[in-house]
């Protein structure tokens, strides 16, 4: 049985219009279909603005679809935000943060909650010199530890991390994510892991999802990536990045990202793309099963 189930899940915003009177509508989300397992990691990568935050708030529950459902089959998901200086209550101390939600939930006895905080805080890594400390005056990384400790606090099955290392300084960021896959493998967690970072989310991933202005354009498995992907979309993410194991030149998307409010018809990357005909303007191209836990869509794939 699935940990977790989004089956056509839409979210639509209404913004006021540039125009004099109405509003237009924001397709952040598109038709989203995506299941997790239980201690699987799945990575969600695409260019800013693609729906990704959305697709983690839809998960947590901080969005509610406009359409479509979704299901979760554990106790607690925990989330990880993309900048700790500002996801930390700055007046507090690092041990009342870890232990607001064991307070919220009333968790154990107050000499539970304070032990479950120091198991915690070793957990993560944190030393016990920062307990009474605020997060101004912590470094970035152990800001970001405390954001994982508190994450943790209600022991949950699922943790989703939102670009949880583009905030800190490069020589921190391994450190973040050698804890996370830790910790993944220690307390057998399943983990949404979203980032830019497309090297990383490989080497996070049991399975990569891409996501283009709202749509999944293509699920794989981490394995796959990128040979044997197969949408002109995420061979051109993976073309971009440097890897010293797999060489390829790198290929130049042409023209603007089209507006959220008004995506192009059929295959909303069309406008972009450099295999597009008119024939991927006429209908949205049907789902492909290109082999276990791999489906795409495209009309004229990569090979």
């Amino acid at each position: 049985m699935n940990l977790l189930e989004l089956n056509g899940v839409h979210v639509v915003h209404r913004i006021r219009s540039r125009r004099l009177f109405g509003h237009d509508n924001v397709y952040a989300l598109t038709d989203a279909n995506l299941t997790l397992n239980t201690g699987e990691t799945v990575g969600v990568v695409g260019e800013s603005g693609c729906g990704k935050s959305t697709l983690a708030k839809v998960i947590v529950g901080l969005q509610k679809p406009t359409q479509g459902t979704v299901e979760f089959r554990g106790k607690h998901i925990g989330m990880i935000f993309q900048d700790p200086s500002t996801a930390l209550n700055r007046r507090l101390p690092v041990t009342k943060i870890i232990r607001d939600p064991l307070d919220v939930h009333q968790e154990g006895t107050p000499a539970e909650r304070a032990d479950r905080v120091r198991e915690l805080m070793s957990l993560v890594g944190l030393p016990t010199s920062v307990a009474d400390a605020v997060p101004a005056q912590l470094s970035g990384g152990q800001r970001q530890r405390v954001a994982i400790a508190r994450a943790l606090a209600l022991r949950p099955a699922l943790l989703v991390a939102d670009e949880p290392t583009s905030a800190l300084d490069v020589s921190v960021r391994a450190q973040i994510l050698n804890l996370l896959a830790d910790l993944r493998e220690k307390l057998g967690l399943a983990m949404v892991f979203i980032s830019h970072d497309i090297q990383t989310v490989k080497k996070m991933s049991d399975r990569i999802v891409t996501m283009y202005l709202g749509r999944i354009v293509e699920q794989a498995p981490a394995e796959a990536v990128p040979q044997a992907t197969h949408h002109p979309y995420m061979r051109a993410l993976f073309s971009a990045t440097p890897s010293l194991l797999h060489t390829v030149e790198p290929i130049v998307l042409s023209g603007p990202v089209p507006s959220a409010t008004n995506p192009p018809s059929g295959c909303n990357f069309r406008t972009r793309c450099w295999k597009a005909t008119d024939e991927c303007a006429a209908a949205l191209p049907a789902l492909v099963t290109a082999g276990a836990d791999h489906t795409y869509r495209c009309i004229h794939p990569e090979l």
